[in-house]
């Protein structure tokens, strides 16, 4: 059982969460409040951590959480550089300090994104026994890239949070930052499969609170920018990323419905 603490943590987010969709969604942040995207991002990347903290061995847990925040960062940093990756972009908004030219709260925002789509795509591993670890890396890192499919669109077309310096067919997005989106997902979720698969099961089932959370954390970040997408006239980014997202929980119910009856 989750300490009280957790809960109240969760019930944080969540609060914070309802008020930053009302308030990005029809674009009512006042200057003043431009802090507030610094707490949700932090505090989802801690609920991230605390998934992994509380559903593995703790130290096994915050080893692969820090891998999460270190390599995403070390990625990011040379795609701002470098333009490798994600394309030549950079970002226009504050969001709290930087390493090597990435907001800290770039790496918080990874680890929740590979937390949620870990659990997402965690029963896909038992489809393929022969490349169980390679199909489920690869099937997470779609369902990563698919809240970004909803997310740049957002964070380039409307708010601004950073612009690309090179176009692309999908809202003037270059396909290279899905492609860089894919291969960070797909190396941090082997690092995952590589640790905490073992035999034939996932080593990482205590907590059940923190993995339902994750389960529904997908589609709430997912969700918030679709809505924001709706509101802003970006249809294609909602129907694409919220078809998918349909799509990905009804294949989650269907081999969960297979493995409880295998």
């Amino acid at each position: 059982m989750p300490q009280k603490w957790e809960i109240y943590f969760f019930r944080f987010f969540i609060f914070w969460f309802a008020i930053g969709v009302v308030l990005l969604s029809f674009d009512l942040v006042p200057p003043w409040l431009e802090w507030a995207n610094i707490v949700f991002l932090v505090t989802s990347g801690l609920l991230g951590i605390l998934f992994f903290f509380r559903s593995a061995n703790p130290v096994l847990g915050l080893f692969l959480a820090g891998t999460v925040f270190v390599l995403s960062m070390v990625i990011e940093s040379i795609g701002v550089h470098t333009g490798l990756y994600f394309g030549d972009y950079s970002y226009q908004t504050d969001f709290g300090p930087k390493i090597a030219g990435v907001p800290v709260t770039i790496g918080f925002a990874w680890v929740m994104v590979i937390a949620t789509s870990h659990v997402l795509a965690a029963p896909a591993v038992h489809l393929l026994p022969a490349f169980r670890r390679t199909f489920y890396a690869g099937y997470a890192a779609l369902i990563a890239v698919t809240m970004d499919l909803a997310i740049d669109p957002v964070a380039f077309d409307v708010k601004q949070y950073w612009i690309w310096h090179d176009g692309g067919l999908y809202y003037d997005i270059p396909f290279s930052n899905f492609a860089g989106w894919f291969f960070l997902s797909f190396v941090l979720h082997l690092v995952i499969a590589g640790l905490l698969f073992r035999g034939r099961d996932w080593y990482n089932g205590r907590s059940v609170f923190w993995t339902e959370r994750m389960y529904y954390l997908y589609g709430m970040m997912t969700g918030m920018f679709i809505i924001i997408s709706l509101v802003n006239g970006l249809f294609l980014a909602a129907g694409l990323a919220g078809g998918l997202t349909v799509l990905y929980y009804y294949l989650h119910r269907l081999m969960k419905r297979r493995l409880e009856d295998d």
